[in-house]
């Protein structure tokens, strides 16, 4: 007990004080002048009858959906890669590295760099125009859901690549030359052995993905020029007003959410054997 005790009051004191506190708040009413701490069910009123807020969260339900794809694709094609087709743990190791080059650097600064590459007279359009592959510059190249998602995958898809190729790096490899002694081909392989016993990394990913994808504005934002929106951009507007109770009740639907999504993922796979 007196071991537990100082992470147990860590936990409290970081964690679930500041929640009880955001709880608390999204009962409260808020003015245009003053915050007034009287319970009131008006914010949550607001949020499920509200189209705006029904468009937003589908919005951001499609970003992380999307991006989840593109992710899971790109990342589980890496991690194949690294975990069976390079041989020399050295060169695994070198690869893997490498893929986390440009995550040494901000977010924000990856994610604005796509800025000139995609603009109407950027890297992109200018390539294609010279090249003779299009007659006009492609608008929707940049400050579109287009830019969003491209800039999502860009930023998220090493969360992806990280577990599962962890999780591919404990498959033993007797398992997938006896497949191929059974007479399995590289398709079925692929789709009984490694898929299988890879679903706790995918699963891992998924979670990192789609909880960051989610709690994100700062991409939407800049990405899509503010034409576009989230849930993390409403509450990030929420705040900018001072309309604390507001964002505070967004700030919950979207925690129990991303909780009530996660525990739906969770009871398809057991993630304990990663952890």
């Amino acid at each position: 007990m007196m071991m537990v005790s100082p992470l147990a009051l860590v936990l409290l004191f970081f964690l679930v004080l500041p929640i009880g506190m955001i709880v608390v708040v999204s009962f409260w009413r808020a003015t245009e002048f003053s915050i007034i701490p009287a319970f009131s069910f008006e914010n949550y009123g607001y949020l499920f009858t509200s189209s705006v807020t029904l468009r937003v969260f589908i919005n951001t339900f499609k970003y992380a959906a999307i991006t989840w794809g593109f992710t899971l694709v790109i990342g589980f094609t890496v991690a194949y890669f690294l975990a069976f087709h390079i041989r020399s743990l050295r060169w695994q190791i070198a690869l893997f590295l490498l893929c986390t080059i440009p995550f040494w650097t901000s977010n924000i600064i990856r994610m604005i760099s796509w800025i000139p590459f995609l603009g109407r007279n950027g890297i992109a359009n200018s390539a294609l125009l010279s090249w003779g592959v299009i007659d006009a510059p492609l608008e929707w190249l940049l400050f579109s859901d287009f830019a969003v998602i491209l800039a999502f995958v860009h930023l998220y898809t090493l969360f992806m690549v990280v577990p599962i190729f962890n999780t591919m790096m404990r498959i033993d490899k007797s398992l997938v030359e006896a497949a191929r002694d059974a007479g399995a081909t590289g398709a079925q392989i692929l789709w009984n052995v490694i898929i299988p016993l890879t679903k706790p990394g995918i699963m891992i990913g998924t979670i990192f993905v789609v909880t960051l994808v989610m709690g994100d504005f700062i991409t939407v934002r800049f990405m899509s020029g503010s034409q576009s929106a989230n849930v993390g951009r409403l509450i990030s507007n929420d705040i900018a007003l001072l309309a604390y109770p507001s964002a505070a009740a967004t700030a919950v639907v979207l925690l129990c959410t991303v909780l009530l999504t996660i525990a739906v993922m969770l009871r398809f796979v057991d993630i304990r054997k990663e952890l």
